[in-house]
C-alpha cells in the first residue's frame, strides 16, 4: 500500500499549546523488526499498546505516530470520556436499551481502563479524572430532549440529576442554560496532557514510542508487515491501526466512512477579577442536549483558568479543509461564547483549531482483521476518548487471539 494522502490538522491543538514545549519523542530514524506494531498514538493506539505491554511483558512494540503526540486528533479531543450512550445521529443521544446497557459497559471498561493507566504511570488528575458531565438545555426544545433522556436512563437503570436554571447558572457562572441533566460517570481529560502521559509511560515499559514518523508505505512480504516512514523500517507480523478515518489510505472500509471537521475555539487565561465576576466553578463539562448543539468546558490547571467552545461541523472527505472554514467558524464560536458569558465582553479567544471526525452510517465501528496481521481499530463516531480506548483495547486482544 502506497499511502499518497496524510491528513492535515488546521490550527494549533490548544490542549497542546498549553503545555511545555518540550518534546520527549523522536522521529523513528532506523530500521526495527519487532513483535507488534501500533500506527497511530491517539486513544485506540495508545490503548492498543498499553494492552499488548500488559499482556505480552517479553514482546518488542513500537507505536509510530504521524504527528507529534498530543497534536493530533487526540489533542483536538473536547476531553469528555463518555460512559452513557451518546448516539449522534438520535434526537437524544439513546438507542435501543439492550444496546445502550451493552455500551454504557464498554465505555465504563474503557474508562476503568485509562483511570489504571494513568495511575501506573502517575499522571496529575488534569489528565483524566472522573467529574460527571451536564447535558445544558438553553431551549424548550433542549429542556424536552433532556426529560426524554432521562426516561431513558430510567428505564436502563442508570442514575441522573436534573438541574434547573439556577442550579445551571451556579455551576457555570451563565444565566444562559433553562436546565440541564447530570450524570456522575463520565472521565473528563487534558486530552494531550493524556496523550503524552500514557505515551511517556509506554516507553518507560520498553515500548518504544516515534512521533513525527507518517508511515509512507505498507507492504506484506513473507508472513511479515514492512511499515516505511521517512526515516526508517518498521517490520512485525501483526499491525493495529488506530488512525481514524485514515484506515481508508491503508485499504480498508472503502466507500463506508464519512469524515467531517468539528471546531473548537479555547479563550485566552481568565484574570482574576475576571474569575471574580464570573463566579460559578472552576471546573465543568456541558454537552448541549440537542445533538448538534455547543458544546462548553471551563478548566483550571495548566494554562489557567480558561472556556472551549465547541460547535459547526463540516463535511471533509479529503481529510483537511478547504478555504476559510476554521475563519468562517470562529464568528459563530464568538457569538455563542458572549450568549453564555456577556460579562466576560473582553476575553478573546486564544486557540482556535479543527479536528477530524469519523462516522459510519450505521454507527457500527471500522474494526477488525483488514488483511492477514492487519488489525483495525477505527471510527469511533463521535465518541473517540471512550469508544477509541476500548477499540484498541479490543484490537489488540484479537490480534493476540484473546477473548474476552
Amino acid at each position: 500500500m502506497k499511502i499518497t494522502r496524510l491528513p492535515k490538522d488546521t490550527g494549533p491543538a490548544g490542549w497542546s499549546e498549553l503545555l511545555s514545549p518540550e518534546r520527549d519523542f523522536a522521529p523513528l530514524e532506523d530500521d526495527l523488526t519487532v513483535d507488534w506494531l501500533v500506527i497511530g498514538a491517539g486513544f485506540a493506539g495508545l490503548a492498543a499498546a498499553q494492552r499488548l505491554s500488559m499482556a505480552h511483558p517479553g514482546d518488542s512494540i513500537v507505536v509510530l505516530d504521524a504527528v507529534r503526540i498530543g497534536e493530533g486528533p487526540v489533542g483536538r479531543n473536547s476531553g469528555f470520556m463518555i460512559d452513557l450512550p451518546h448516539v449522534l445521529t438520535s434526537g437524544d443521544y439513546t438507542g435501543e436499551d439492550q444496546r445502550d446497557r451493552a455500551e454504557t459497559a464498554a465505555n465504563r471498561a474503557a474508562i476503568a481502563f485509562a483511570l489504571a493507566a494513568a495511575k501506573a504511570y502517575d499522571l496529575p488528575e488534569e489528565a483524566i479524572h472522573r467529574a460527571g458531565k451536564v447535558n445544558g438545555a438553553a431551549t424548550a426544545k433542549g429542556v424536552a430532549h433532556n426529560q426524554n433522556y432521562a426516561r431513558h436512563l430510567d428505564a436502563i437503570g442508570e442514575p441522573y440529576r436534573l438541574l434547573d436554571a439556577s442550579q445551571m447558572r451556579e455551576m457555570t457562572g451563565s444565566d444562559y442554560y433553562l436546565g440541564g441533566l447530570f450524570t456522575p460517570g463520565t472521565a473528563m481529560l487534558q486530552p494531550a496532557l493524556y496523550a503524552r502521559g500514557i505515551a511517556g509511560g509506554l516507553r518507560s515499559n520498553r515500548v518504544l514510542v516515534h512521533d513525527r514518523s507518517p508511515v509512507r508505505e505498507l507492504t506484506r512480504q513473507g508472513g511479515v508487515w514492512a511499515a516505511g516512514t521517512p526515516g526508517g523500517t518498521v517490520r512485525a507480523p501483526r499491525v493495529i491501526l488506530g488512525v481514524n478515518g485514515h484506515v481508508q489510505s491503508f485499504g480498508g472500509f472503502r466507500d463506508r466512512l464519512m469524515h467531517v471537521m468539528l471546531y473548537a475555539s479555547m479563550t485566552r487565561a481568565l484574570s482574576e477579577a475576571e474569575i471574580t465576576r464570573l463566579g460559578g466553578e472552576e471546573r465543568w463539562g456541558i454537552t448541549p442536549s440537542d445533538p448538534m448543539g455547543t458544546t462548553v468546558r471551563r478548566v483550571a490547571g495548566t494554562g489557567g483558568h480558561r472556556i472551549i467552545i465547541r460547535n459547526r461541523c463540516t463535511y471533509a472527505p479529503e481529510l483537511e479543509l478547504s478555504g476559510d472554514d476554521l475563519d468562517r467558524v470562529a464568528a459563530d464560536h464568538d457569538r455563542s461564547f458572549q450568549n453564555r458569558f456577556p460579562g466576560l465582553d473582553g476575553v478573546a479567544m486564544e486557540y482556535r483549531w479543527a479536528g477530524r471526525l469519523c462516522l459510519s452510517r450505521n454507527d457500527a465501528p471500522a474494526f477488525g482483521e483488514i488483511d492477514e496481521g492487519l488489525f483495525s481499530a477505527c471510527c469511533q463516531n463521535g465518541l473517540g476518548a471512550a469508544k477509541g480506548t476500548y477499540s484498541g483495547i479490543a484490537a489488540a486482544d484479537l490480534a493476540a487471539e484473546q477473548d474476552t
